[in-house]
């Protein structure tokens, strides 16, 4: 039976009117030849089809169309057209045969990760199981919150879960949003590591780009992949109209703790986000505030229906959204042996008061924070303890205190309430004048504590020093210098100052040059702004608290800017710890001193100090804490009894003690398609089908095919001792570099020159030579990885190559002629579900191994091209119906057995769904709207059939017996 005769609709069409084409394939639209590279569906108009030209009139331009616009017409594979191919060892069929391999997306059924071993980080388990959790299909989505504790790398983790999202078709549209302080930061890991590049639209960059495009476009449609800070995007309506109107494929939200607070702008801006994303990842190392319901918005961002009581709910309801891993969680401790050396312990430096500064101690010991029987000056019950820690920072940060306070006072309408307190702040105005570093005990001991770690003007040393006071910062900065011995212009450069507030670009480039080794900045003088998600440890493994953050959580994530994976040095810590010996003062042996010998246990016992007081947010920690010190409890006792009244709480109890609990270390349940749990030994690599032994073996193969004269068109050198690569892009190349981070391509003049590797090593020499530059931290020389811009350039240039609806003729080791057939079929959004390759002979059998089929009949590098073939051309291509319609008939008949391993979760997830919409009278329309999510992820219509080459005999070589059904 023919195909026509088998089906009065052409193979590869779809019954339900849904278009569909899949990347690699060709399609016809506006009278020219088009190379799919990326289709998803929109909500308006269709089918939103990326395409690359391949017909003369339009080769290598880009183009989008949508089928609601545009008449998109999919080649009708029983009219492909056989060519012979006359290339020495047929390299040019091998190479179109691989490249359509590696643009067809892995199937949804496929979830072990396919691209992990590849890029430049080291092979660590416990970084690879967020990303097979995601794609684990537990969720239908690829939604989870990495909440591992800091310095653990979850920015790795995240490049991973994206990096096999874009493999799978699932990350061509990729919005990722973090503080504005470490935007370079995650945009520089994602390029080096993984080659994904992030256009990054921080203020400047969204000015920058809205002079560029037409007035009113949408600047997140001019970019596929950036990165952008979240305090641009929450406080500008325009942002939020925009971003109501586009959908992604991926969302990335890091320091996602700052979603929490329902009616924020941050909150605001991830309601618009999560419905409008595929995949939704969030990040943070304290991800909860103690309060279950506020957490369980947080989870539902992730998955509306997980949580059915927002009050009532254990960890392991979760378990599938989440992941959760500390420095001494027994995965990570065995995996990291020898590549993070143990913090050390935090030390102490005490510091006696000078006959200045005990003046003051004094002052506000009687006056301000008398003992039980004494009453304070003060009409507001916590500024006593805003003086305290004032002082305790800088007689600078002191008299910014009292001056504000002064100010405020002066302007109450009745001046008779306050006149006391106006008296008691202009004594301590007069106390604190006078006083310079000369006065200032701590001063005094950081010049001590930095020149014993040999920080100076002979010395690479560098220290980074953190005060919550921005005005003890500046003061630093103009009298530490010198007293370290930096002089002229060297004084001004050793010490840098980073505070909120500083604006993105000066924040970011802070931490840029601290972590550039011939940078000549040796002390990096910050507040806590730096004590979320930035990396400084680079070049730096010392860190003084010059004053202590009246909070656990607040010292555990400034140790962890230097305490982080990819640390090479002890890293240690110190703290400048101001005593007295008046009576009743309220020095920093009552509460810093206290809180550092408390951290540190918890950090070594627990992993985390985050849940030693049952608070989880720093603020609530200082704010409690200082109440208490009010009634006159101790710091100790304090931690003790909310950490109790914590774990009395029945429902939050078995919770928070799962989910402090490393939560995350076994991940039971959790298993892969082959039943072996995420991250374990059995859980191997996915399949993917290779007609090359690596891409750099294809990539080699590719040039000499697509620039045989390479050496002069393309200015092509290689260093066959190193693995250089080093060219000059041709024009289309040059036009995909605009989607790499803008300083790159300008710090690298990429336009002129690239220089490229597979040398894992090479690249990673380079990348650390970059951060001992001064003038860039990018690196000169990138690694070539499946995903990075020119494999695809290069990929996108084997495919063109072959004509509109061309298949090739390739003479094997066959018994008779054997066409070459891809069939995908695909789910209601689009994305496949099944991939499979087939050999089909003449005969109708049916061999869905394409690559093992190709190696058994000779197809390599060493096989000879006779230049013959058996028979006609007209009689091969007469038999591709025949071929087709055998390929889907076996389809067919296997495609509910394929169809299994995605039904099963769908099925539980809708179970799960009923199960939460009885709990919490969801609204129907809402169960609906899910359940209609969950029932397109399941294979529909017809599949999508090309066919790919023919294999036929060699008319000279000894008979073969055809094969049998």
């Amino acid at each position: 039976m023919t195909a026509q005769q088998s089906s009065t609709a052409p193979v590869g069409s779809r019954p339900d009117g849904e278009d569909q084409f899949p990347a690699g394939a060709q399609v016809f639209v506006r009278d020219e030849v088009w190379l799919v590279r990326n289709s998803v569906r929109t909500e308006h108009d269709g089918a939103k089809v990326d395409v690359v030209g391949v017909s003369d009139f339009v080769r290598d331009q880009e183009a989008v169309f949508f089928t609601g616009l545009d008449r998109i017409e999919l080649i009708d594979p029983r009219r492909t057209k056989l060519v012979r191919d006359e290339s020495s060892n047929f390299r040019r069929s091998r190479l179109f045969l691989e490249a359509v391999l590696r643009k067809t997306a892995l199937p949804q059924s496929e979830r072990r990760l396919a691209l992990a071993d590849s890029f430049l980080l080291d092979s660590l388990p416990y970084q690879r199981r967020p990303a097979e959790l995601a794609l684990s299909g537990r969720n239908l989505r690829p939604r989870l919150l990495i909440a591992d504790v800091v310095g653990l790398g979850k920015t790795l983790e995240i490049g991973l879960t994206l990096a096999e999202l874009i493999r799978r078709g699932r990350g061509e549209r990729i919005l990722v949003v973090t503080p504005q302080h470490v935007l370079e930061q995650f945009q520089h890991e994602l390029w080096t590591r993984f080659a994904i590049p992030l256009v990054r639209l921080d203020s400047v960059g969204i000015e920058r780009i809205q002079r560029e495009i037409p007035a009113g476009r949408n600047p997140f449609t001019y970019f596929k992949r950036v990165i952008v800070s979240i305090d641009t995007l929450k406080n500008t309506d325009q942002y939020k109209h925009h971003l109501e109107r586009i959908n992604w494929d991926a969302v990335v939200i890091d320091e996602s703790h700052n979603l929490i607070n329902r009616g924020s702008l941050r909150n605001q801006l991830a309601q618009i986000l999560a419905p409008r994303t595929d995949a939704l990842i969030l990040a943070s190392a304290t991800p909860h505030n103690g309060d279950a319901k506020s957490f369980a918005e947080l989870i539902g961002l992730l998955d509306p229906a997980a949580i059915r009581d927002p009050e009532h709910y254990r960890a392991e309801d979760i378990e599938h959204l989440f992941i959760r891993r500390t420095k001494i969680s027994p995965e990570v401790r065995e995996q990291m042996k020898g590549q993070w050396a143990d913090r050390g312990p935090s030390q102490s430096v005490r510091c006696a008061a000078t006959p200045a500064e005990e003046k003051i101690f004094e002052e506000l010991a009687t006056v301000w924070l008398p003992g039980e029987n004494g009453t304070s000056v003060s009409s507001v019950p916590l500024f006593p303890y805003t003086l305290l820690k004032s002082f305790l920072s800088s007689h600078a940060a002191l008299m910014a205190t009292v001056s504000a306070r002064i100010k405020t006072l002066e302007k109450k309408d009745d001046p008779t309430a306050t006149r006391a307190e106006l008296a008691a702040l202009r004594t301590l105005q007069d106390l604190v004048a006078p006083l310079t570093e000369a006065d200032s005990a701590k001063f005094a001991a950081l010049v001590e504590q930095l020149r014993a770690i040999g920080v100076g003007p002979k010395s690479d040393a560098r220290v980074v020093v953190f005060s919550e006071r921005v005005q003890t910062l500046e003061w630093l900065r103009t009298v530490l210098p010198a007293a370290l011995g930096f002089r002229g212009r060297a004084a001004e450069e050793s010490t840098r100052v980073m505070h909120g507030g500083l604006s993105d670009e000066q924040q970011m480039q802070c931490v840029e040059d601290f972590g550039l080794a011939d940078a000549p900045v040796r002390v990096l003088l910050t507040g806590d702004v730096a004590s979320e998600g930035v990396n400084l440890h680079r070049q730096c493994h010392q860190l003084i608290h010059y004053d202590v953050p009246w909070s656990l959580i607040r010292i555990e994530q400034r140790n962890g800017r230097i305490d982080r994976y990819g640390q090479a040095h002890q890293p240690q810590f110190r703290a400048l710890i101001l005593t007295s010996e008046v009576e009743g003062a309220k020095d920093d042996t009552v509460v810093a001193e206290r809180l550092l010998d408390r951290e540190d246990q918890a950090h070594r016992a627990l992993g985390t100090a985050e849940a030693v007081t049952g608070l989880y947010r720093a603020e609530a920690e200082e704010k409690s804490l200082i109440q208490d010190l009010l009634r006159g409890r101790t710091v100790d006792e304090s931690l003790d009894a909310h950490r109790a009244e914590a774990e009395a709480d029945a429902a939050m109890d078995d919770f928070l003690a799962d989910f402090f609990g490393s939560v995350g270390d076994t991940q039971p349940g959790a298993e892969d398609a082959d039943g072996s749990a995420p991250g374990s030994a059995g859980a191997g690599n996915a399949a993917v089908p290779r007609l090359f032994t690596s891409t750099a073996e294809f990539l080699d193969e590719a040039l000499r095919e697509v620039f045989p004269d390479a050496t002069t068109s393309l200015d092509l050198h290689r260093d066959t001792e190193t693995g250089l690569l080093s060219f000059r892009p041709p024009t289309d190349l040059v036009h995909r570099l605009k989607a790499l981070p803008l300083d790159y391509v300008r710090e690298q003049r990429l336009h002129e020159r690239l220089l490229v590797t597979f040398n894992r090593r090479l690249a990673e020499h380079s990348l650390k030579r970059a951060r001992e530059s001064s003038t860039s931290s990018w690196p000169e020389i990138s690694l070539l990885t499946d995903l990075h811009p020119v494999v695809e350039w290069l990929t996108d240039k084997v495919l063109v190559r072959l004509g509109r609806q061309e298949a090739l003729i390739i003479t094997a080791d066959v018994p008779e002629p054997t066409y070459l057939v891809q069939g995908v079929y695909s789910n209601a959004l689009g994305r496949p579900t099944v991939v499979k390759w087939m050999g089909v002979t003449r005969g109708g059998t049916v061999e869905d191994d394409m690559v093992g089929l190709l190696r058994r009949s000779g197809v390599e590098p060493t096989m000879a091209n006779p230049m013959r073939h058996s028979e006609p051309v007209t009689a091969l291509e007469a038999g591709i119906p025949d071929a087709l319609a055998a390929a889907e008939q076996f389809l067919d008949r296997h495609r509910d057995a394929w169809d299994e391993p995605l039904r099963k979760p769908i099925d539980d997830y809708k179970a799960r769904l009923g199960d939460w919409e009885q709990a919490t009278l969801a609204g129907e329309r809402t169960k609906k709207s899910l359940a209609s999510f969950a029932d397109s992820l399941l294979t529909t219509g017809r599949p999508l059939m090309r066919v790919l080459a023919v294999l036929v005999p060699d008319p000279e070589a000894p008979a073969r017996p055809p094969s049998t059904a």
